[in-house]
């Protein structure tokens, strides 16, 4: 009975998105509260739970998440992300100019939230086929790839930032394997995949055309490289200190609190403000403005956070969560394939992959600490999850359409099969670390 209850709870979230056409941060106050009643906890108690759960994620996450975005808007408007798009063009040629854009959004899919990176990097797609005369989906699709992987799998995404905040599990080493995963994920829907859509018919409006800076506007591509990479750098480099040094050690503390992925954001943004904004010709004015346009544009994506933390609070406090993971004990599934599982299927039908994400979160967390699950491989696999088969209810499937300007038949066959192999083969990667680590 308590399994249908939770399932009621969820329906009633899926519906209040996809029917209701509610915004995603109402429809997770209003489930929340609902399961709060379903469950069995009392009146007085449902306010107070839902609003420890926001405060509790929240207080994880707001540094991360915010720094994420200041940090991205400025390698976005210092022309960092147009120099290594460049710099990789060069170097890889037209012969290779899939691989190329592979790595472009790797690489500026890292520090840019999911959206500014589609709308920055998907114009430089278009003067590219143009300039070579070659499709645009071909050309596109393994930089959409890319970037849809990083906004799935890499901290300091919000999605994956939250799961690992819920799992407690360590964002350097996450980080770590998702870079295993994202590599060969991203070869085989991007770069492999496109080479079966070379003749796929596509009319990119000039609207969309891109906008380039001057060369001499540009900063350099090592200034460019290491500002976007920073917090790669530090997360692993804080990880891998902190594995290989005592505890009793009196550099241990230190060590602890520069590895902390606050401080490290923190960090990545002081120094990005003087390498692409002060060094550049910016203002402190300027940057700051800049920062203040980035906490704007995440506003919502704090709230839808903050949405998901009462839910699993309110699961929490009833009891629920044990009752769901001694009930997922007996079910003859790998947990890992289970996460999966539940996360394409909330997908799918809610449309939005960090909603996805942690919504199962909340259902699954129990079984990091009552089965023998890795915490970073369980956020992984959410986060492949999140990615399966976008379509109608998905914002990104009606973007690509329209930037494209491709039909639905195409854009199905194009867009929404690459982000179905990314959620099967992030899966599968996940399955092969977990029976090294």
């Amino acid at each position: 009975m308590t399994i249908l209850l939770v399932l009621l709870s969820i329906a009633i979230l899926v519906l209040l998105i996809v029917w209701a056409k509610l915004n995603p941060f109402l429809a997770f106050l209003i489930s929340s509260i609902s399961a709060g009643f379903l469950l069995g906890l009392p009146a007085n108690q449902i306010a107070g739970s839902v609003q420890r759960g926001m405060g509790v994620l929240l207080g994880d996450l707001v540094i991360v998440i915010v720094m994420g975005a200041m940090l991205g808007k400025l390698v976005a408007e210092s022309g960092a992300a147009q120099r290594i798009a460049g710099f990789l063009m060069k170097i890889f040629g037209q012969k290779h100019i899939t691989w190329a854009m592979a790595i472009t959004g790797l690489v500026v899919g890292i520090p840019l939230f999911y959206n500014v990176g589609f709308v920055l990097l998907v114009p430089l797609a278009f003067t590219v086929a143009y300039q070579y005369k070659i499709s645009a989906v071909y050309v596109g699709i393994p930089l959409l790839a890319a970037l849809s992987v990083t906004h799935g799998f890499l901290p300091p995404h919000p999605s994956p930032a939250a799961l690992v905040a819920q799992f407690d599990a360590n964002m350097g080493l996450t980080l770590f394997y998702g870079f295993m995963i994202a590599i060969p994920t991203i070869a085989l829907a991007g770069p492999l995949f496109a080479r079966t859509l070379k003749n796929m018919k596509a009319e990119p409006l000039k609207t969309f055309q891109a906008e380039t800076k001057p060369e001499s506007e540009l900063p350099s591509a090592s200034n460019s490289f290491f500002t976007a990479l920073l917090p790669v750098f530090l997360l692993v480099g804080t990880t891998a200190l902190n594995l290989n040094i005592s505890p009793e050690s009196s550099l241990a503390p230190i060590i602890a609190f520069v590895a902390d992925p606050g401080i490290v954001m923190l960090v990545s943004v002081l120094i990005a403000t003087y390498t692409l904004g002060l060094n550049r010709g910016f203002n402190m004015k300027q940057i700051m403005d800049l920062y203040t346009v980035a906490t704007k544009d995440i506003a919502m994506i704090l709230l839808i956070v903050a949405g998901a933390g009462a839910l699993k609070q309110i699961f929490t406090d009833t009891g629920v969560s044990l009752v769901i993971a001694e009930g997922l004990q007996t079910w003859d599934i790998h947990p890992l394939i289970l996460a999966w599982i539940i996360t394409a299927i909330i997908r799918v039908c809610v449309g939005s992959a960090t909603v996805a994400g942690l919504t199962t979160a909340g259902i699954i967390a129990p079984l990091v600490t009552t089965m023998n699950v890795d915490p970073n491989l369980l956020v992984l696999s959410i986060g492949a999850g999140s990615l399966m088969f976008s379509h109608f209810n998905d914002a990104g499937f009606w973007m690509y359409k329209e930037f494209f300007n491709v039909s639905i038949k195409d854009t199905i066959k194009s867009w929404s099969l690459m982000e179905t192999i990314v959620a099967v083969a992030g899966l599968a990667g996940v399955l092969i670390l977990d029976i090294f680590v």
